[in-house]
């Protein structure tokens, strides 16, 4: 089935969807993202997804597309017309396409932003059958340029991590800078020794999550202590548990880390039961 695709105020089918070759995404990675989970045919968490969007549009002085109301319109309507019961939406926002390849902005009164959204179905989601068994991650430098808070098009050190992961044998890797961790390739990472969850600090550091802001806030209310603080890979394989977030993944186990298992070796009892919480909080939510 050809998807339908949003490209600069134009529902395509997929195959009919054009950028221009000067688009600044192609050319200096200049734009920004989000993606969307969807579950039960509804949006979960929108409302911060866009306004993180806002956020990384304003940090690099790119001109919003459309009000945050319009784009929640066309989330919809790509749903709609997609039939996505289960599934994600990617958005891209870059600086547009000027007439031709330069290091300098163009004007925007001239280059208009570029919009592009399209759907991914994902039947199971919320029913990963990762969830069950947990995933395992190996420790990479992390490289990367020192503003991870914006979400930029920049992934592809993100990519080449997801990459050694791969060729270790195992399903992702967590970035270390200074000794300490920063994030997974696509999350944000944790550990739970005792009650106690254990997560790095918001800084630029790393990507201000919207699945972390969610599951933090509904760990607080069960009575779980939230401390944010650098911590290290040593630290967190003597850990009882440990977990990532993210929004297509919301809420996964992780049971190895180099080599060493957590706990029984299976997804322990707080991290799934964060996942229930999350899964069950987020549908009466979405929109």
């Amino acid at each position: 089935m050809t998807r339908t695709v949003y490209v600069n105020g134009e529902y395509l089918p997929e195959t009919e969807a054009k950028v221009s070759i000067f688009d600044r995404a192609f050319l200096m990675a200049d734009g920004v993202y989000e993606v969307t989970s969807v579950l039960d045919g509804k949006l979960i968490d929108f409302d911060g997804h866009a306004k993180r969007l806002q956020r990384s549009l304003s940090e690099l002085d790119i001109a919003a597309p459309c009000t945050m109301d319009e784009l929640l319109d066309i989330h919809r309507e790509l749903v709609k017309l997609n039939n996505i019961e289960e599934g994600m939406i990617y958005l891209q926002v870059t600086r547009g396409a000027p007439d031709d390849r330069d290091f300098v902005f163009p004007d925007p009164e001239t280059t208009k932003p570029t919009l592009v959204l399209f759907t991914q179905n994902k039947p199971g989601l919320a029913d990963s059958p990762a969830a069950k068994k947990g995933i395992k991650v190996i420790s990479i430098d992390d490289i990367r340029w020192g503003r991870r808070d914006i979400k930029t098009v920049q992934l592809l050190y993100p990519s080449m991590g997801k990459m050694m992961a791969k060729k270790a044998g195992v399903d992702d890797a967590w970035m270390v800078e200074d000794g300490f961790v920063t994030e997974g390739t696509s999350n944000n990472a944790y550990f739970i020794k005792g009650n106690k969850i254990v997560t790095r600090a918001l800084s630029n550091d790393i990507l201000h999550g919207i699945t972390r802001a969610a599951v933090l806030r509904f760990a607080a209310e069960a009575q779980m202590e939230v401390e944010e603080r650098n911590f290290t890979i040593e630290e967190a394989q003597q850990a009882d548990e440990a977990f990532i977030t993210s929004a297509s993944t919301f809420v996964m186990p992780v049971v190895e880390i180099d080599g060493v298992s957590l706990g029984e070796g299976v997804p322990g009892p707080r991290a799934l039961r964060l996942r229930e919480i999350y899964l069950d909080e987020s549908r009466k939510a979405a929109v």
